[in-house]
């Protein structure tokens, strides 16, 4: 790529990848905006999960500046982030049978809710228990994931299915197996992963039709303000107590 760095390299990476996903995963962001525009107007809430860094974009959208106040993290002890130690738990925890269903069965999570599951590879178990055991119970189930891993590699649950194949919408990310965009000689391994980049992208891009979809319908989208501007916490305050029994990270 000429005189280029690596850093240009990336960039050029990551926004092609972002550019890929407005244009080939648009019907996908629109579908799953309107899935969340149905929950909020129909008195249901809203869930995100995510394992290791496929936690960052669902992180992302809870109790968030410029978010829907209604999001809420659906956290799995030990697999959220890579905030334990040894960090490999995290990695062995996602691939513990019936962790998912305990986690439902413990969460507020009922019918007529909707999650979104966020996994790169959607080829372990917690993802796919997760996104099957959510649909038994009769919620709406979005995944975010890269449809590459399930041409591509074999699922690592008993099932042999991946997270797509539980889903009601699923939003492709577009990302390459191994989520590494970049080579470079004297380099042994690949290098530069872009799926926290763009998977928070379409979350927030799914937002984004979710608030558009709502006005639509003549809905105000219950939105957060950012609590460093002046009336913020106010303005957040007022949202969160006449939506309080549907937002669980106060409690």
């Amino acid at each position: 790529m000429g005189d280029s760095t690596l850093a240009d390299q990336f960039f050029d990476a990551a926004i092609g990848l972002l550019q890929r996903v407005r244009d080939e995963e648009a019907g996908p962001i629109a579908a799953a905006g309107a899935a969340v525009a149905d929950t909020v107007a129909s008195g249901g809430r809203l869930f995100a999960f995510g394992a290791g860094h496929s936690s960052l974009p669902a992180q992302d959208v809870v109790y968030r500046a410029g978010g829907l106040a209604l999001m809420n993290l659906l956290p799995v002890p030990g697999a959220v982030g890579v905030d334990v130690s040894p960090a490999t738990l995290g990695s062995a925890l996602e691939r513990v049978e019936g962790l998912a269903a305990a986690v439902l069965d413990s969460s507020p999570a009922r019918a007529g809710d909707l999650l979104v599951i966020i996994s790169l590879s959607g080829r372990n178990t917690l993802p796919v228990e997760m996104a099957a055991g959510a649909r038994a119970l009769g919620l709406k189930v979005v995944g975010v994931t890269s449809v590459a891993y399930a041409k591509e590699t074999r699922s690592r649950n008993a099932s042999g299915t991946f997270l797509k194949d539980h889903c009601d919408i699923v939003l492709d990310s577009k990302i390459a197996v191994g989520d590494a965009e970049l080579v470079h000689e004297g380099v042994a391994a690949p290098f530069g992963p872009a799926s926290t980049v763009v998977t928070c992208a379409l979350m927030q891009a799914v937002m984004a039709a979710a608030a558009e979809e709502l006005v639509r319908r003549g809905v105000e989208p219950p939105l957060l303000r950012s609590g460093n501007v002046d009336g913020g916490h106010e303005w957040n305050g007022r949202v969160m107590d006449r939506y309080a029994d549907r937002i669980f990270y106060r409690r």
